[in-house]
């Protein structure tokens, strides 16, 4: 017969005397914590592994008292080899540092697979030469700020392919955060294909663009000391400011020299005014009477001193880009079609920060005779820094969707159960991205075809989203002319507006024939087949 099971358990017994233990057999248990009140029973199974004798019971039971379960350690990590199939073995991750690279190739190319190399250039030659006789060919490295550039300067002239890997494709892994881990994750990453190289200009073209970013730094650091001169200025009640639209203008640098060089009577300074000034004498005169105050002047002084410095320093920078641009054009063919008549009459000077040198015919040059300039928005010195941050292959971009997705100018559309749930445009800090949308900011008040595209667009979304779908559309015309497929020809923003007119009336055309009517002129009575201009 059966052994019935709830006999040989042992019973449920009840302590009535404390509310802090519970009896089976003999077994007292010690529930640590609990603070109920008294006259309360406690059943044997919330009973802890603490066991205090009770005089006169016995400790036999039928069944063994219940052991607790100890932590288990957790012991080394193991991480599984992938299960994917590996489609080039010839590879190696690279974890960049600021003193020290870390290395790993896989683990039948050497008998110690992840290595360390220092930042020295002896060391990176050395780490080079291992790669070599690992048999790599192909290099993964992440992003890191810009240890990395020498790292890709010396595998790129051996001959390796580098693929300069951003980090947020590949960090969210729980589990891999070391300098070991991540070089080895890479690696791992890379043999099966699932990495994706960040786009670099060639090296010419990184020249062009290092010259133009220090260029723009130069820019912003002068207008810091003009703010701190207009600051000086208010300080002693001078107010320059409001009677000339730029201090580091004509008039103010004239009337600011002679203040540093000690003169302080306002008729005298009101004589450097230009006639070409709004502001009158008197209002001049007006706005320079003050209190001058030593601390103050020297502050000017020093200020004045370090904007000058700035624009030497510019004038040095704008001949070093000439120079480059003229080294880039020697290296290619001159095109066939001359340099078409600028859109907007040259002016005799640089305008506002732009370089003192032509660069709207190296540029027809260097694309092999597309004239950018010809884009409403687009000027000489914005296509300058766009080319140096793009360049002029297309081709790396396979379409122009490609190129709009990578400028973070594209719709990110993010879609579940064939839903769209947004389609925000991700945050970038893309420089070519920058430099188009202030192009595009330019066209709001423009009657062209790209600014009642703005104007459309502000009425219908907002400003911020209009000026990134018509930065989004002037890259597109870009892309387009760089592939030598359009030559752009502006419609003016009459034609543009009689286009949009004629496809609203073909979406209402064909909207009223899926409900059996049709379109009908009110002023002629005549049935609407085709648009109407």
């Amino acid at each position: 017969m059966g052994t019935d099971i709830r006999e040989s358990r042992p019973t449920p017994h009840w302590c009535w005397t404390s509310p802090s233990f519970s009896v089976a057999r003999g077994v007292c248990g010690c529930i640590i914590g609990d603070k109920r009140g008294y006259q309360r029973l406690i059943p044997f199974r919330r009973m802890l592994a603490t066991r205090l004798p009770i005089p006169g019971c016995s400790i036999s039971m039928e069944e063994p008292p219940m052991k607790l379960k100890r932590r288990r350690s957790a012991g080394k990590i193991h991480v599984s080899p992938t299960r994917l199939k590996e489609i080039n073995a010839n590879v190696a991750g690279i974890d960049c540092g600021s003193a020290e690279h870390f290395v790993a190739v896989a683990p039948d190319r050497d008998p110690n697979p992840v290595q360390s190399f220092r930042t020295f250039t002896s060391d990176l030659i050395r780490m080079a030469e291992w790669l070599t006789a690992c048999r790599v060919t192909s290099v993964a490295m992440e992003a890191t700020g810009v240890y990395w550039i020498p790292i890709y300067e010396i595998l790129e002239a051996r001959g390796f392919e580098v693929l300069l890997v951003n980090a947020r494709h590949f960090k969210n892994v729980p589990g891999r955060k070391s300098d070991v881990s991540d070089c080895q994750w890479l690696r791992e990453l890379h043999s099966v294909g699932l990495l994706r190289g960040s786009f670099r200009p060639k090296a010419d073209i990184v020249a062009l663009r290092t010259y133009l970013r220090h260029r723009q730094t130069l820019v912003e650091t002068a207008s810091t000391y003009i703010q701190r001169m207009q600051k000086a200025l208010v300080e002693m009640n001078l107010q320059l400011p409001l009677v000339v639209s730029d201090i580091t203008g004509m008039t103010g640098l004239r009337i600011l020299r002679d203040i540093i060089a000690g003169e302080r009577d306002p008729q005298h300074l009101a004589r450097h005014r230009d006639p070409r000034c709004h502001a009158s004498a008197a209002e001049i005169v007006a706005a320079l009477t003050g209190h001058y105050r030593p601390e103050q002047l020297f502050l000017l002084q020093q200020n004045l001193d370090l904007f000058d410095a700035c624009q030497a320093h510019l004038a040095k920078c704008d001949a070093m880009i000439e120079g480059q641009l003229h080294t880039l054009t020697a290296q290619r063919p001159a095109p066939a079609a001359a340099l078409p008549a600028g859109r907007r009459p040259r002016r005799k000077s640089a305008h506002g920060n732009e370089p003192s040198c032509d660069v709207r015919a190296p540029l027809f040059h260097l694309t092999g005779g597309v004239d950018l300039t010809q884009i409403d928005g687009i000027g000489p010195h914005t296509a300058l820094k766009f080319l140096s941050e793009v360049g002029t292959d297309m081709t790396r971009w396979p379409t122009e969707k490609n190129f709009t997705s990578w400028l973070t100018l594209a719709p990110n559309n993010k879609i579940t159960g064939g839903r769209v749930i947004s389609s925000r445009t991700p945050r970038s800090a893309n420089r070519a991205a920058g430099i188009l949308r202030m192009a595009a900011m330019t066209l709001g008040r423009t009657q062209t075809a790209l600014g009642a595209f703005y104007r459309r667009m502000a009425a219908r979304l907002d400003k911020p989203q209009a000026i990134t779908a018509t930065a989004r559309k002037l890259a597109i015309l870009i892309y387009r002319a760089l592939k030598g497929e359009l030559v752009y020809r502006d419609p003016g923003a009459n034609g543009y507006d009689a286009e949009q007119r004629s496809r609203v009336l073909r979406r209402l055309r064909q909207r009223a024939a899926s409900f059996g009517f049709e379109l009908v002129n009110r002023t002629t009575g005549e049935v609407i087949v085709t648009g109407v201009s």
